[in-house]
């Protein structure tokens, strides 16, 4: 490995050379780390994207060209997709819980008698229970122990990103579940 010069650190790089990429880490990583948190908010969800960025530059190597540019410059811009992702990632899921809770207020102001809620409470808890575990675990973490997804991925062992994914499926099947049982009332 030869790791002097940035030219040599991205041939490297494209080459598969390991060391390479390790190096472009050590260069780079905290950079790319800023700029995901600046940009989000969120220094958890910010390690999240630094990982995506390098895991996503090393699998597709192959595309990256050191005639063309840098490695720095190459890796920003990954960086920046990744960003953008994360960012289109939460908005959806900031209207899927919208959505659920709209949908469980208007059931809520529906309801004649207080019977109704016990009724609703059995229904959602026996939808909760038809959900994979790992979904049911963190959406059972977050209503009943209102934990943050931050929250629950230290407590879980689980990636915040796997945490996210979990809540989102689970809400959208729970959601799905709701409207077809709620449809033919």
């Amino acid at each position: 490995m030869s790791t002097g010069s940035d030219g040599e650190l991205g041939q490297g790089f494209a080459d598969g050379d390991e060391a390479c990429l390790n190096e472009a880490y050590r260069r780079w990583g905290a950079l790319i780390f800023t700029v995901a948190a600046r940009r989000l908010g969120d220094s958890e969800e910010a390690k999240d994207v630094t990982q995506q960025v390098f895991v996503g530059a090393w699998r597709g190597r192959k595309s990256y060209d050191p005639q063309r540019g840098s490695l720095k410059t190459w890796l920003m811009g990954i960086t920046h997709k990744k960003v953008a992702d994360a960012l289109i990632r939460r908005s959806r899921h900031q209207r899927d819980i919208e959505a659920v809770t709209v949908a469980g207020a208007s059931e809520v102001s529906r309801q004649d008698a207080p019977t109704d809620s016990v009724v609703d409470f059995v229904v959602l808890a026996d939808e909760l229970d038809r959900l994979p575990e790992q979904q049911r675990t963190v959406l059972e973490m977050a209503f009943y122990e209102d934990l943050t997804q931050a929250q629950i991925a230290q407590r879980t062992g689980l990636p915040l990103g796997t945490v996210k994914s979990n809540t989102r499926r689970g809400l959208m099947r729970m959601k799905k579940r709701l409207e077809v049982d709620g449809g033919a009332h």
